[in-house]
């Protein structure tokens, strides 16, 4: 094939898809509107619901409350997988092997991913949404997390773990959370981003910098795992996680990134999963041992997606079919009728846009939907995601980066 040829029609493809995405713009300001007013309300009393399971149901059975949380949890989450599976069509390939493919679901297990995209975790809820495990689908995440609007709070009420990123605090954090993990009463995955920050080329330069003065291999596609949060998982957990699931994301190079944004533009697009099951017993005992353990998994992962992104070979394992289930999409719907005829008989009650006062207040409830979105969409930018320390450049550094 001809450079000179290839080059133009590249330049039209990008010329293209920026139109697309500037064609775009407008329809994503008109969906983040109603899918906005859907989801904080329908949040709102999911969280109240939350709230009263747990006053009057938690403090007389944990388990009890856990099995109907659950439930009602999904209620709200399975309108994100509406998004991802109906607004915006996002097609995820799994590759995973049969025998790990049929106990997903069916057993609790350490979730450990390389942090790709703005939608990392999202791709994790509908992974164990199609497991049947989405209402107990955890994560260890930053401690702002806990405070977003209904998202936040709703994970909250699920027992997610949420850190303070100063180990001194973290490490009893984490232990209270896995002593509460070990009488759980169904399946549950543990998701840890063990990176601890989302992918971006800034980060990895910094990565590659602290790799070079370290003499550490040096990563393309991955950052550096810290270790720390992974070695205390596995060393409580091990007694009763039966296995990690090792999980690689890849982002194809002839599209962008997958964000909240797009997905609210209705932008399609590819995320390719691998899963590998590790059985827990199979890991060292001490506490190094695990550590290098996981940094030997990163270094696996970045040839993996050097491999990709370079000869488009992703995995070797089997890719399975994942469907895409009608039960977001019914809830979606319900959810739609039910507001949608609150609003109508709220309105037609309370005369509410027959005066000066009520418009007032409805322009104001659509601005603050419009914020408190604007503020879930931020929050997932890996832009504003936690920087990594650089640390002094030599030209012993250069040169191993530019290797």
């Amino acid at each position: 094939m001809n450079p000179k040829q290839t080059q133009p029609q590249t330049r039209k493809q990008t010329n293209k898809r920026r139109e697309r995405s500037r064609g775009m713009a407008i329809p994503a300001v008109v969906a983040i509107v109603p899918v906005g007013i859907l989801f904080i309300l329908s949040g709102l009393i999911v969280n109240l619901m939350q709230a009263v399971l747990f006053i009057l149901i938690h403090p007389i059975s944990k388990k009890l409350y856990r099995k109907i949380n659950k439930v009602v949890a999904e209620l709200l989450w399975l309108e994100l997988i509406w998004l991802i599976d109906w607004w915006a069509g996002i097609k995820v390939e799994l590759y995973v092997d049969s025998e790990t493919f049929k106990l997903m679901g069916k057993e609790h297990a350490l979730l450990i991913c390389n942090h790709r995209s703005d939608i990392d975790w999202l791709v994790g809820w509908v992974m164990a949404q199609r497991s049947g495990c989405l209402g107990s689908a955890l994560a260890i995440m930053k401690k702002e997390a806990m405070f977003l609007p209904v998202i936040g709070w709703s994970m909250w009420f699920c027992e997610y773990v949420f850190l303070e990123r100063s180990w001194s605090k973290d490490e009893s954090t984490l232990k209270s959370g896995f002593r509460r993990l070990e009488d759980f009463p169904m399946p549950f995955w543990l998701a840890l981003f063990v990176e601890g920050t989302r992918f971006t080329q800034s980060k990895l330069m910094a990565a590659q910098e602290y790799a070079a003065s370290r003499g550490l291999p040096i990563p393309r596609n991955v950052l550096l795992p810290r270790t720390k949060g992974f070695v205390s998982s596995v060393s409580h957990m091990r007694s009763f996680v039966p296995a990690i699931y090792d999980c690689t994301l890849a982002i194809p190079n002839n599209q962008p990134p997958p964000t909240l944004l797009r997905m609210f533009r209705g932008q399609s697009s590819v995320i390719k999963l691998q899963i590998r099951r590790h059985p827990m017993q199979d890991l060292p005992e001490t506490g190094d041992g695990i550590g290098q353990w996981c940094k030997d998994v990163f270094v696996t992962k970045d040839a993996l997606l050097e491999k990709y992104y370079t000869k488009a070979t992703f995995s070797e394992l089997q890719l399975q079919n994942i469907g895409r289930p009608i039960k977001s999409l019914l809830v979606v719907i319900i959810w739609s009728c039910l507001l949608g005829y609150g609003i109508f008989k709220f309105i037609q009650w309370s005369s509410l846009l027959s005066t000066w006062e009520g418009i007032a207040f409805s322009v104001t409830f659509l601005v603050l939907v419009v914020i408190l979105m604007q503020i879930l969409i931020q929050s997932s930018d890996s832009e504003r995601s936690t920087p990594l320390k650089v640390p002094p450049k030599d030209s012993v550094t250069e040169q191993l980066i530019q290797q």
